[in-house]
């Protein structure tokens, strides 16, 4: 069986989940998320504030969308109560980046700045120039929308400058030595 999808998932008292045909629905007091449950052998089952994924056979796609509802849901329980943060640090000479509405502006080494529009959903700030925070309710849209960004830029392997997620380690070539014996 599943280590992940065996686990249960604690509610917290202000937080409802809700299992209906096929659909899970999540509410919190930061919104509401909703996911279909594609595997009519994945049941979901809610009791006295904890969440319980069960699966109907042992066959292999079953076992795999065993653990991945269970986590999808657990994101979606925690996600309602606190949202999901990404930060992408923005590094070289002259770069920066700031928030006008509903755009994220971007001076990073092009002959014009790079507009990117936030969707729905999504809230992205800067606290300075040279750092963007993407944060939000659902996981996998928080990480979709930083990987958007991050990727107006890649990171130069010489001087490192571009764009890098905070956690991400950004490895450096040497460069060209000339003369040396």
């Amino acid at each position: 069986m599943s280590r992940i999808g065996r686990k249960h998932i604690d509610v917290p008292a202000d937080v409802t989940v809700k299992f209906e045909n096929g659909v899970v629905t999540v509410k919190g007091k930061l919104g509401e998320l909703k996911r279909e449950v594609k595997c009519s052998d994945i049941d979901v089952k809610i009791e006295s504030g904890v969440v319980k994924v069960e699966r109907a056979n042992d066959a292999k796609q079953t076992r795999a969308y065993h653990g991945l509802y269970r986590q999808l849901i657990a994101d979606m329980v925690s996600g309602v109560q606190k949202p999901f943060t990404k930060t992408v640090i923005v590094s070289g000479v002259g770069y920066k980046c700031a928030v006008t509405g509903n755009k994220l502006v971007m001076n990073i080494g092009y002959s014009k700045p790079v507009e990117f529009t936030v969707p729905e959903g999504i809230t992205v700030t800067c606290p300075d120039p040279l750092q963007i925070v993407v944060s939000g309710i659902n996981k996998e849209f928080v990480g979709e929308v930083a990987a958007q960004i991050k990727a107006k830029r890649p990171v130069e392997p010489y001087h490192g400058y571009g764009m890098h997620y905070s956690n991400e380690v950004v490895v450096r070539k040497e460069a060209k030595t000339a003369g040396k014996k």
